[in-house]
Protein backbone atom coordinates (compact mmCIF):
# COMPACT_ATOMS: atom_id res chain seq x y z
CA UNK A 1 0.00 0.00 0.00
CA UNK A 2 1.50 3.42 -0.55
CA UNK A 3 -0.11 6.67 0.48
CA UNK A 4 0.15 10.33 -1.73
CA UNK A 5 -1.40 12.98 0.12
CA UNK A 6 -4.95 12.19 1.15
CA UNK A 7 -5.41 9.10 -1.10
CA UNK A 8 -4.26 5.77 0.04
CA UNK A 9 -3.12 3.49 -3.03
CA UNK A 10 -3.21 -0.70 -2.88
CA UNK A 11 -1.33 -2.59 -4.85
CA UNK A 12 -3.36 -4.53 -7.50
CA UNK A 13 -4.95 -7.79 -6.24
CA UNK A 14 -3.32 -10.25 -8.10
CA UNK A 15 -6.21 -13.30 -8.46
CA UNK A 16 -8.45 -9.88 -10.91
CA UNK A 17 -7.86 -10.97 -14.15
CA UNK A 18 -6.44 -7.54 -16.47
CA UNK A 19 -8.07 -5.41 -18.73
CA UNK A 20 -6.48 -5.57 -21.96
CA UNK A 21 -6.75 -1.99 -22.73
CA UNK A 22 -8.13 1.22 -20.96
CA UNK A 23 -9.39 3.93 -23.21
CA UNK A 24 -9.43 6.56 -21.10
CA UNK A 25 -10.76 10.39 -21.84
CA UNK A 26 -9.41 13.19 -19.73
CA UNK A 27 -10.40 16.35 -19.72
CA UNK A 28 -13.36 19.29 -17.88
CA UNK A 29 -16.63 19.07 -20.47
CA UNK A 30 -16.78 22.48 -19.15
CA UNK A 31 -13.92 24.55 -20.48
CA UNK A 32 -14.66 24.26 -23.95
CA UNK A 33 -11.50 22.45 -25.73
CA UNK A 34 -10.71 20.75 -21.96
CA UNK A 35 -13.49 18.21 -23.08
CA UNK A 36 -11.87 16.85 -26.22
CA UNK A 37 -11.02 13.29 -24.49
CA UNK A 38 -14.08 12.93 -22.86
CA UNK A 39 -15.68 13.83 -26.09
CA UNK A 40 -13.61 11.36 -28.04
CA UNK A 41 -14.10 8.13 -25.88
CA UNK A 42 -17.89 9.11 -25.76
CA UNK A 43 -17.90 9.24 -29.40
CA UNK A 44 -16.61 5.77 -29.47
CA UNK A 45 -18.68 4.73 -26.94
CA UNK A 46 -21.90 5.49 -29.03
CA UNK A 47 -20.58 4.16 -31.94
CA UNK A 48 -19.07 0.57 -30.95
CA UNK A 49 -19.22 -2.18 -28.95
CA UNK A 50 -16.34 -3.21 -27.54
CA UNK A 51 -15.38 -6.64 -25.97
CA UNK A 52 -15.37 -7.45 -22.37
CA UNK A 53 -11.78 -6.89 -21.67
CA UNK A 54 -11.60 -3.25 -22.85
CA UNK A 55 -12.65 -0.19 -20.97
CA UNK A 56 -14.12 2.71 -22.22
CA UNK A 57 -13.79 5.44 -19.36
CA UNK A 58 -14.59 9.02 -18.97
CA UNK A 59 -11.34 9.92 -16.66
CA UNK A 60 -12.48 13.53 -16.10
CA UNK A 61 -10.31 15.34 -14.01
CA UNK A 62 -10.24 12.52 -11.20
CA UNK A 63 -6.03 12.46 -11.27
CA UNK A 64 -4.90 9.89 -8.60
CA UNK A 65 -8.05 8.45 -8.14
CA UNK A 66 -7.50 6.87 -11.62
CA UNK A 67 -4.92 4.38 -10.61
CA UNK A 68 -6.43 1.26 -9.80
CA UNK A 69 -8.26 2.12 -13.51
CA UNK A 70 -4.74 2.34 -14.89
CA UNK A 71 -3.42 -0.71 -12.69
CA UNK A 72 -6.23 -3.17 -14.03
CA UNK A 73 -4.52 -2.33 -17.69
CA UNK A 74 -2.37 -4.30 -20.14
CA UNK A 75 -2.39 -1.32 -22.53
CA UNK A 76 -3.71 2.19 -22.60
CA UNK A 77 -5.18 4.79 -25.17
CA UNK A 78 -5.32 8.08 -23.50
CA UNK A 79 -7.21 11.32 -25.77
CA UNK A 80 -6.77 14.62 -24.14
CA UNK A 81 -5.63 18.36 -24.90
CA UNK A 82 -2.28 19.20 -25.54
CA UNK A 83 -0.15 21.89 -25.03
CA UNK A 84 2.83 21.99 -26.92
CA UNK A 85 2.37 25.52 -28.56
CA UNK A 86 1.41 24.77 -31.79
CA UNK A 87 -1.33 25.56 -34.04
CA UNK A 88 -4.91 25.25 -33.07
CA UNK A 89 -6.55 21.95 -33.64
CA UNK A 90 -3.20 20.18 -34.43
CA UNK A 91 -3.06 16.52 -33.43
CA UNK A 92 -0.08 14.84 -32.27
CA UNK A 93 0.20 10.79 -31.28
CA UNK A 94 2.22 10.13 -28.54
CA UNK A 95 3.53 6.69 -27.85
CA UNK A 96 5.42 4.59 -24.99
CA UNK A 97 8.47 6.22 -23.16
CA UNK A 98 7.80 9.77 -25.40
CA UNK A 99 4.45 10.26 -23.14
CA UNK A 100 6.68 12.05 -20.10
CA UNK A 101 5.82 9.89 -17.03
CA UNK A 102 7.37 12.20 -13.88
CA UNK A 103 7.16 15.73 -13.16
CA UNK A 104 9.28 18.35 -15.27
CA UNK A 105 9.20 16.88 -18.26
CA UNK A 106 8.07 19.04 -21.13
CA UNK A 107 4.20 19.91 -20.55
CA UNK A 108 2.31 17.90 -22.65
CA UNK A 109 -1.27 17.48 -21.32
CA UNK A 110 -2.87 20.29 -20.14
CA UNK A 111 -3.77 18.15 -17.37
CA UNK A 112 -0.08 16.43 -17.14
CA UNK A 113 0.21 16.51 -13.15
CA UNK A 114 -2.18 14.63 -12.83
CA UNK A 115 -1.93 12.11 -15.60
CA UNK A 116 2.10 11.72 -14.57
CA UNK A 117 1.44 11.07 -10.80
CA UNK A 118 -1.23 8.21 -11.74
CA UNK A 119 1.06 6.56 -13.93
CA UNK A 120 4.14 6.71 -11.43
CA UNK A 121 2.11 5.46 -8.92
CA UNK A 122 1.08 2.73 -11.07
CA UNK A 123 4.41 2.04 -12.07
CA UNK A 124 5.97 2.46 -8.51
CA UNK A 125 2.86 -0.51 -7.21
CA UNK A 126 3.99 -2.62 -10.14
CA UNK A 127 0.95 -2.06 -11.82
CA UNK A 128 1.43 -0.09 -15.43
CA UNK A 129 0.39 -0.84 -18.85
CA UNK A 130 3.15 -2.08 -20.43
CA UNK A 131 1.82 -0.03 -23.67
CA UNK A 132 0.62 3.79 -23.71
CA UNK A 133 -0.55 5.98 -26.37
CA UNK A 134 -1.63 9.48 -26.21
CA UNK A 135 -3.61 11.07 -29.09
CA UNK A 136 -4.09 15.00 -28.36
CA UNK A 137 -5.18 18.29 -30.01
CA UNK A 138 -3.78 21.25 -29.33
CA UNK A 139 -6.47 23.79 -27.94
CA UNK A 140 -7.92 26.80 -29.53
CA UNK A 141 -10.30 27.73 -26.42
CA UNK A 142 -10.17 27.07 -22.61
CA UNK A 143 -11.67 30.27 -21.57
CA UNK A 144 -15.24 29.64 -22.29
CA UNK A 145 -17.39 28.37 -19.40
CA UNK A 146 -19.68 26.31 -20.97
CA UNK A 147 -18.78 26.35 -24.07
CA UNK A 148 -18.27 23.57 -26.38
CA UNK A 149 -15.42 22.35 -28.76
CA UNK A 150 -13.82 25.51 -30.82
CA UNK A 151 -14.83 24.80 -34.59
CA UNK A 152 -10.12 24.16 -34.78
CA UNK A 153 -11.26 21.42 -32.72
CA UNK A 154 -13.91 19.64 -34.04
CA UNK A 155 -12.82 20.06 -37.66
CA UNK A 156 -10.20 17.26 -36.43
CA UNK A 157 -12.68 15.12 -34.31
CA UNK A 158 -12.85 12.27 -36.58
CA UNK A 159 -9.69 12.47 -37.52
CA UNK A 160 -8.83 11.87 -33.83
CA UNK A 161 -11.07 9.14 -33.79
CA UNK A 162 -9.61 7.14 -36.43
CA UNK A 163 -6.03 7.69 -34.80
CA UNK A 164 -7.69 6.25 -31.75
CA UNK A 165 -9.31 3.04 -33.92
CA UNK A 166 -6.09 2.79 -35.66
CA UNK A 167 -4.14 1.97 -32.45
CA UNK A 168 -6.76 -0.13 -31.24
CA UNK A 169 -5.98 -2.51 -34.50
CA UNK A 170 -2.75 -2.43 -34.30
CA UNK A 171 -3.30 -4.12 -30.55
CA UNK A 172 -5.78 -6.68 -31.99
CA UNK A 173 -8.68 -4.57 -30.78
CA UNK A 174 -11.45 -4.39 -33.72
CA UNK A 175 -14.71 -2.98 -31.96
CA UNK A 176 -18.06 -3.85 -33.40
CA UNK A 177 -20.50 -1.12 -34.84
CA UNK A 178 -23.57 -0.30 -32.77
CA UNK A 179 -26.92 -1.69 -34.42
CA UNK A 180 -28.73 0.17 -31.27
CA UNK A 181 -28.17 3.16 -29.14
CA UNK A 182 -25.55 2.70 -26.27
CA UNK A 183 -26.40 3.87 -22.79
CA UNK A 184 -25.05 7.69 -21.77
CA UNK A 185 -21.78 7.20 -20.60
CA UNK A 186 -21.21 10.93 -19.03
CA UNK A 187 -23.94 12.03 -16.36
CA UNK A 188 -27.50 13.01 -17.39
CA UNK A 189 -27.12 16.78 -19.37
CA UNK A 190 -23.49 15.97 -19.99
CA UNK A 191 -24.24 14.43 -23.35
CA UNK A 192 -22.58 16.29 -26.08
CA UNK A 193 -25.88 16.90 -28.36
CA UNK A 194 -27.49 18.16 -24.73
CA UNK A 195 -25.19 19.98 -23.32
CA UNK A 196 -24.77 22.07 -26.28
CA UNK A 197 -28.07 22.11 -27.52
CA UNK A 198 -29.13 23.87 -23.41
CA UNK A 199 -25.97 26.39 -23.63
CA UNK A 200 -27.96 29.62 -23.74
CA UNK A 201 -26.95 32.34 -25.96
CA UNK A 202 -23.72 34.91 -25.80
CA UNK A 203 -26.76 37.38 -25.43
CA UNK A 204 -29.01 35.61 -22.74
CA UNK A 205 -25.46 34.32 -20.86
CA UNK A 206 -22.89 37.38 -20.50
CA UNK A 207 -20.15 34.87 -20.34
CA UNK A 208 -17.13 37.19 -20.45
CA UNK A 209 -17.20 37.75 -16.51
CA UNK A 210 -19.33 40.30 -14.21
CA UNK A 211 -20.15 43.62 -16.37
CA UNK A 212 -20.22 45.58 -13.77
CA UNK A 213 -16.88 45.38 -13.41
CA UNK A 214 -15.65 45.42 -17.27
CA UNK A 215 -14.31 48.60 -18.08
CA UNK A 216 -16.43 50.99 -20.30
CA UNK A 217 -15.99 49.95 -24.11
CA UNK A 218 -13.80 46.99 -23.05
Amino acid sequence: MACRGDLIVSKPDETTPKLRCLVLGIGNLLWADEGFGVRCVEALHERYEFPDDVKLLDGGTQGLYLVHEVQAAERLLVFDAIDYGIEPGTLKVVRGDEVPRFTGAKKMSLHQTGFQDVLSAAELLGGAPSQLTLVGVQAAMLEDYGGSLTPEVKAVFEEALALGLTQLAAWGIEPKVRRQAAPSLLHKGLDRAEYEGGRPSADDAFRLGDERFIPKGA
